[in-house]
């Protein structure tokens, strides 16, 4: 005689397997580490002056004398 299972834990085991293997996927995707967004972060900080000391300004403004 065979022994007995349970199938509710067998599902379920195999649900969290499922989700994990999908957690994976997910984490290998769209994953950053906390210390790669900060990093941006303040790459982004630091580089945003320098960008806006070096933005022309426009010279002419649009005519509105149509009216």
């Amino acid at each position: 005689m065979g022994t007995v299972v349970n199938l509710n834990k067998f599902r379920k085991q195999k649900q969290k397997a499922e989700r994990q293997k999908q957690a994976e996927t997910n984490r290998r995707l769209h994953g950053r580490t906390k210390a790669e967004r900060a990093r941006e972060a303040l790459q982004k900080k630091q580089l945003e002056p320098s960008v806006d000391k070096a933005r022309l300004e426009s010279t002419t403004e649009p005519d509105d004398s149509n009216d």
